[in-house]
Order: structure tokens, then sequence, then C-alpha cells
């Protein structure tokens, strides 16, 4: 008997490891790119510099989406941030698209 008692202790406190349930699956429903805003084009906030997945010629569309014509070809900058110039209410502007998709203009 008392060798069956120390047993029991141990089978019981190992049961518990057993009864733990295991953690909540990861639900993947979210936008495969959180960091751009999808609902549009968002302007004059400061830009945030980050790794830029845009081509040029799709921060070129986000840019003239916005408003601007002419738009320059652009050159990434080592921040990431797209920029170039555009006409704007008939004015040459400096113009930039960070990696969310933000535009800003001088």
């Amino acid at each position: 008997m008392i060798r069956i008692l120390p047993a029991l202790t141990i089978a019981l406190l190992a049961s518990g490891a057993w009864a733990q349930s295991s953690p909540p699956a990861v639900v993947y429903n979210a936008p495969l790119n959180p960091a751009v805003k999808l609902g549009g084009v968002k302007e004059g906030s400061a830009l945030a510099a980050g790794y830029n997945s845009f081509t040029q010629e799709q921060a070129r569309a986000r840019i003239a989406k916005a408003g601007y014509t002419n738009v320059s070809p652009l050159k990434k900058d080592d921040t990431g941030l797209w920029q170039g110039t555009a006409t704007r209410q008939g004015k040459t502007v400096h113009v930039a698209l960070d990696y969310k998709g933000n535009i800003a203009s001088d």
C-alpha cells in the first residue's frame, strides 16, 4: 500500500498535463497586407518609412487616383518612399507615397 501511494500521486499529477486544452487555432481572415489602406488614399498625413512593396506603376496609379496629373517617373528613396513630381491644381508639386499608400505633396 505504501508503494501504491507514490505511484498514484505521480499518476494524478501527470494526468493534469493531459487535461490541458490545446491553444486555439489561428484564423487568417485579415487582409493579406494590413499596412495598405484598402479604403482609399489618405493625403496630408506624415509619411511612414518602411519596406515599400508597391511597384513604380502601382505608386503612379495611386497618386493619379488621388487627383494628381502628369505624374513623373518615380524613384524609391532609401526610406522606401516613392518620390517624384506631379501637377495638382495647375501647379507642379513634389509628391511622395509611403508603403501604407499615404500620399504627401508640398
